[in-house]
Parts: structure tokens; C-alpha cells; sequence
């Protein structure tokens, strides 16, 4: 390969190898979970329950979503 090539296949995935040298420094990939421990009020966690319910979907992803 020459230096063209590899320089137009590191600019179409500059994101994977963004994404990889982190993976690097950190040890971690964005799509990975990780668990944490919150302390919420009952009645927020009443409503993130009524929403499980409505929307069929589990709370962790109701909280990811609203990011």
C-alpha cells in the first residue's frame, strides 16, 4: 500500500480508529455497559416503573435514552 491509500483509509474510518486508540488509553469501547449504583426517591422510581410498563422497554434504557 502506499501512503495515498492509507491515508484515504485512515480518513473514511477516522471514527473506528478514534474510537480504538481510546479503547487504548482506557480499556473501554462506548457501547459497553457498565454498573453503577443511584440513589433515587420512590416516587421517581414509581414513574420509571409506570414507564417500563408503558413503553415495554427496561429502565436502564428509559435513563440511556433520555441521553
Amino acid at each position: 500500500m502506499n501512503k495515498t491509500q492509507i491515508d484515504k483509509i485512515l480518513k473514511k474510518n477516522k471514527d473506528i480508529f478514534d474510537m480504538l486508540e481510546n479503547y487504548d488509553n482506557t480499556m473501554e469501547l462506548p457501547f459497553q455497559r457498565k454498573k453503577i449504583t443511584l440513589t433515587l426517591s420512590v416516587a421517581t422510581i414509581n414513574t420509571l416503573k409506570k414507564l417500563k410498563e408503558k413503553n415495554n422497554k427496561s429502565i436502564s434504557k428509559i435513563i440511556e435514552d433520555k441521553f
